[in-house]
């Protein structure tokens, strides 16, 4: 039986990962994910890429976050935005100066994809409320968690709703349908400082404790199409 488990209330992309994203209206979105979404990142001249950990493939790259990108209704090259909000003219110079490393540059992406496990990822205002009340003096923003669709939840929907939803698909009205497989697991970003939201390692701590640091639901995109804020979302 279908059910309407919310409605889009903010859209966010990120053009280049691990900085922060710009708010939409509404998106076009493919197999890949949002039009757009992670499509560049931060690269060292060893490949690896620009983000808020060390991996095999990751290098982390404190400051990141503080910088901004956007893609408006272009598909190109994306503006890199500085601190302040500024863009950027040279963002290859930029980068090297600003993060104090040689050979940093912004890089499509190629046949690896850039995300960090599914393309698309939808965190619940249940949720978010949930963790605003248990963490009232920290500031506690959706931005921490770089969802792509905030979704609005009925009044009285129980907090992390979404471990419910896994292996199960959902629609927006024009068709488009996404699959959801899996929580995003967090890491130190979600407590990483950011404009207008200052270090809160206790967040990552209390996630952690609360839900073995799982948050949100992760998505692949079975069916291409459409999404604006004020869309319902159907369960299946």
């Amino acid at each position: 039986m279908a059910e309407i488990i919310g409605v889009i209330e903010r859209l966010w992309r990120y053009p280049v990962k691990s900085t922060g994203g710009e708010r939409l209206d509404s998106v076009e979105v493919d197999e890949r994910g949002l039009a757009g979404d992670r499509l560049y990142a931060v690269r060292d001249s060893t490949g690896r890429i620009g983000s808020g950990k060390n991996t095999r493939r990751f290098r982390r790259m404190d400051g990141l976050l503080r910088l901004g990108s956007r893609l408006g209704n272009r598909l190109t090259a994306p503006e890199l935005l500085d601190p302040l909000g500024r863009p950027v003219p040279d963002p290859n110079a930029f980068l090297a100066a600003y993060l104090q490393r040689d050979g940093v540059e912004l890089a499509r992406e190629d046949t690896v994809s850039h995300f960090d496990h599914l393309p698309v990822s939808v965190l619940s205002t249940a949720t978010l409320d949930w963790i605003r009340a248990a963490l009232p003096d920290t500031v506690v923003d959706e931005r921490r968690f770089r969802p792509n669709i905030l979704l609005r939840t009925p009044p009285g929907t129980a907090p992390f709703v979404e471990d419910g939803w896994f292996g199960r698909p959902a629609g927006v009205p024009g068709g488009l349908t996404l699959t959801f497989v899996q929580a995003g697991r967090r890491c130190v970003m979600s407590g990483t400082a950011q404009p207008g939201l200052p270090h809160a390692p206790e967040i990552l701590k209390m996630l952690t404790q609360a839900h073995d640091a799982r948050l949100a639901a992760l998505a692949t995109v079975a069916r291409p199409g459409h999404l604006r804020v004020g869309d319902p979302l159907t369960l299946a």
